[in-house]
């Protein structure tokens, strides 16, 4: 019935006023927190930077092979296996094996339950393929394990690169996976893109040894840099200490020296670590190495048992800031490379609105001026809901603080000839019913029942393709079906309760006339 309850019609004006106010907040500075939220706009409208990282795995191969292979020299050592000519050869392991003990250590590494050489049910393999040429036995990685390794590594670079992007405080990242070594950042109002690749490119691999002080003892030791250019140190190749023990790390400026210093917290483990390592190792100096390099190497003074500490190295405060943003945020499991880099400026971005609004306006003009001519009154009704629909998506995005983008824009578009197209078939439907029944409110209260069905049907099929667009989607295609999608919702509601609720008024103020339609 066209008939709407005073408690319907009070609700209906309490939902619309409530969002056409909140999307007013996209144009007018509102003091009320609530209300003061605003519509993200992306990498394409607001500008600012697109990178595409791509992964190394190289080092976590030869990390993997090295692990493996001291764990098969452990397993046969303690299965009292004889074996020989145990090496790693162009990311391969080679070993010799008796014939007697072939089958034995065969089923070592193909067994389901093999404790050398995983076994992945979901993929029916193991990790490595074993190939047997007489007394010698080769292993390399299978398809599928270098799948596993691969994914497991871009899994963890996306959550250390978004811990770092976020500790930025970049509005609204966007950060994707693309195919199985690469990852997708984009950084929209961030127009110098210089820190966020210096913070991207490092590794932030850290780790506390000791400098050898007998130059003439190369073994279990290695030759490093200071960061700041001066003489290598030979430094052991024994860790005392990792970046995965600190719980914190935060930049300070110390008070007697006035230097800016980086401060660090230890987990319970590290803490232990860290007070054996200074209480025996008074005297000596203890490296401080990032990505390979020596920050610092301060003398060790005093034993330090508290799990606390700091690190110095001529930081200026941002770089201080930096370092500490990348310890909190942990280690790369393999390094970055930048392959591709895009800037996108404001004003391309103010030039993508600006053209959006244009085609908006020209659109929605073009539908005015259609539903007016065709519909008069009920045209001019139509008119009024589609700007309030308008005024609701917004609303809807608004409150979600939701990031649109230029085919967002495009989804709003089309939700305009959407919610055109459902007025239109009431519309007709309304004609049609009017020449066989003479009475008005029948003869509307049947156009809006029996169009109901066509309507509905015709949107519930956009809102799948809009759903499948979103979950299948990524970026630009996820905004355009968050605002399509959204559009489908505020279209049904301005149809069915405001465009009815007005017309209705219309009807039953004139339900005596002749050809209201």
């Amino acid at each position: 019935m066209l008939y709407f309850s005073k408690l319907r019609i009070i609700l209906v004006s309490i939902i619309t006023l409530l969002f056409v106010y909140i999307a007013s907040s996209n144009f007018i500075r509102f003091d009320d927190v609530f209300f003061n939220k605003k519509i993200n706009l992306g990498l394409d409208l607001q500008g600012g930077s697109y990178l595409l990282l791509e992964i190394d795995n190289d080092p976590i191969l030869i990390q993997k092979l090295q692990i493996t292979t001291t764990t098969i020299r452990n397993y046969l050592k303690n299965k009292d296996i004889i074996f020989k000519d145990l090496k790693i050869v162009d990311k391969n392991i080679f070993f010799q094996i008796n014939r007697a003990d072939q089958e034995k250590v065969k089923l070592l590494f193909t067994e389901s339950e093999s404790e050398i050489n995983p076994y992945y049910p979901q993929y029916k393999s193991h990790q490595f393929d074993l190939t047997i040429n007489n007394e010698e036995f080769r292993l390399e990685f299978s398809k599928y394990g270098l799948i596993e390794i691969r994914t497991s590594s871009q899994d963890q670079a996306i959550e250390i690169v978004r811990r770092r992007v976020d500790e930025i405080g970049t509005n609204e990242p966007n950060i994707l996976k693309r195919g199985n070594n690469r990852i997708l950042v984009e950084l929209p109002g961030l127009d110098d893109p210089m820190r966020i690749k210096s913070l991207l490119g490092k590794t932030a691999n850290l780790t506390f040894r000791f400098i050898t002080q007998n130059s003439n003892e190369t073994f279990g030791a290695e030759k490093l840099s200071y960061e700041d250019g001066s003489t290598d140190s030979l430094v052991s190749k024994r860790i005392i200490l990792s970046g995965e023990n600190l719980l914190d790390a935060q930049p300070k400026v110390d008070n007697q020296t006035n230097e800016t210093i980086v401060s660090f917290t230890l987990d319970r483990v590290g803490s232990k670590r860290f007070g054996k390592a200074t209480t025996s190792g008074i005297g000596k100096q203890l490296a401080i190495v990032l990505d390979g390099k020596i920050i610092s190497a301060p003398v060790i003074r005093d034993a330090i048992v508290s799990g606390s500490g700091q690190i110095s190295g001529n930081f200026t405060f941002q770089s201080a800031t930096d370092l500490a943003l990348l310890l909190r945020s942990g280690a790369l499991p393999a390094p970055l490379e930048i392959i591709e880099e895009r800037t996108v400026g404001p004003d391309l971005g103010q030039d993508s609105i600006n053209a959006g609004i244009i085609a908006l306006l020209i659109g929605f003009l073009l539908v005015i001026i259609f539903m007016f001519f065709k519909y008069r009154i009920f045209g001019l009704i139509a008119n009024i809901t589609l700007l309030i629909n308008l005024f609701l998506l917004i609303g809807i995005l608004t409150l979600f603080e939701a990031t649109l983008t230029l085919p967002g824009i495009a989804g709003i578009i089309l939700t305009v000839g959407m919610a055109v197209d459902a007025n239109v078939l009431i519309f007709e439907r309304i004609k049609e019913e009017s020449k066989n029944e003479k009475n008005n409110i029948i003869s509307f209260d049947s156009g809006y029942v029996r169009s109901k069905t066509a309507i509905i049907d015709a949107n519930i099929t956009t809102l799948l393709a809009a759903t499948i667009l979103f979950v299948m989607g990524s970026g630009p295609i996820k905004g355009f079906s968050v605002t399509l999608g959204v559009g489908i919702f505020t279209t049904l509601f301005s149809v069915y309760f405001i465009a009815r609720l007005l017309t209705s008024i219309y009807v039953l103020k004139n339900k005596d006339k002749e050809n209201l339609i």
